[in-house]
């Protein structure tokens, strides 16, 4: 088990040093403070403080927090599952309050007790998850991708299924598709984008962009969705919803607007779960299994934190892609049996 005292040899310093180190102090200079860091990471030493835990596992967003989503639920839910054979604890960390003036996010860490950390990104914060890489200390991104190096992440590769779908509704005869994208973007938005614009591509459709429209991705989001939509002078006959929350409050607002899902508007959705099943109609939807990446995220952190153990360092950064699955209900439609 490291110490100060080994961490001190290892980087070639005095015990002092490492001490005013890992306590953040002023008068130490970035040289030296870059080079006990990096020794403190690779033996990954957590400080023992009382009875502070030095046995946490962080769930930390990088930008706004979203706990309510069911993506995130199923992410910590099957980090759970991989914990519960282990001695780990889980802990939920804002990093944008998280840290103290000038500390380093592996200072901030080893303060709080944390042994690794999965990192809940957006395309906006990106940098900072490949900061905690470059520091060296146990990270793995969910739900996106980096093109550092140092950077692991572990995601559902939903492109491939978001085409399926859309190519499902074209040969159903729909025309005018749109898309509902959240208000932040990440990795996986982007991917469902991007194969929405190849399938209209490949299908010879002209792409419109008034037919992408951006809505937060929760409940409210979803019923402000169908409000726009009934409102259009040209109104899409069908919409790809990218995020479950939205999915789900479009549908109920549907219901409350006596809008006929799918013969006013035939709706293919994402779900994270099984929220497609507890809707009606049952939605039509791209699928993802969170609970796996959630789990093997923790996976990929305990590797990591048992190799300090066993003196065996691992270096390589692990880019894992889930494969996500394409699933027909009741709301869609061809545009035949669409209302005139």
């Amino acid at each position: 088990m490291s110490t100060v005292r080994s961490i001190a040899k290892k980087a070639g310093v005095s015990i002092t040093t490492v001490s005013r180190v890992l306590n953040n102090h002023p008068r130490v200079s970035n040289e030296v403070r870059e080079r006990v860091l990096a020794a403190a990471n690779e033996s990954r030493y957590v400080p023992s403080v009382g009875r502070k835990s030095t046995t946490n596992i962080a769930f930390m967003y990088t930008g706004e927090l979203t706990l309510g989503s069911p993506f995130d639920a199923a992410l910590m839910r099957g980090m759970a599952l991989g914990m519960e054979e282990y001695s780990y604890d889980l802990m939920v960390l804002d990093a944008r309050r998280a840290r103290l003036p000038k500390e380093t996010f592996s200072q901030m860490f080893m303060r709080k007790g944390i042994k690794g950390v999965v990192l809940r990104t957006t395309q906006d914060t990106l940098s900072i998850g490949d900061t905690i890489a470059n520091e060296g200390f146990p990270c793995v991104m969910v739900g996106a991708r980096s093109d550092n190096p140092n950077t692991s992440y572990i995601y559902s590769d939903s492109r491939s299924s978001s085409l399926e779908a859309i190519e499902y509704l074209i040969g159903l005869g729909h025309q005018r598709i749109a898309i509902c994208l959240n208000v932040v973007d990440d990795s996986d938005h982007v991917d469902r984008y991007e194969a929405y614009k190849t399938a209209l591509e490949i299908n010879n459709i002209d792409f419109d962009p008034k037919l992408v429209l951006r809505a937060p991705a929760r409940r409210d989001g979803g019923e402000q969705l169908i409000k726009r939509i009934m409102t259009m002078p040209q109104r899409p006959t069908a919409v790809f919803i990218t995020d479950p929350m939205t999915t789900i409050g479009a549908l109920s607002q549907a219901r409350r607007m006596n809008v006929d899902i799918p013969k006013d508007l035939s709706v293919v959705g994402f779900d994270d779960s099984e929220s497609r099943y507890t809707v009606f109609p049952e939605v039509t939807s791209v699928c993802q299994d969170a609970i796996k990446i959630g789990r093997d995220a923790f996976t990929v952190l305990h590797d990591r934190i048992e190799s300090s153990n066993s003196e065996k360092t691992i270096n390589e950064s692990i880019h894992a892609a889930l494969t996500s699955w394409f699933e027909i209900h009741e709301s869609t439609c061809a545009v035949t049996e669409m209302n005139t």
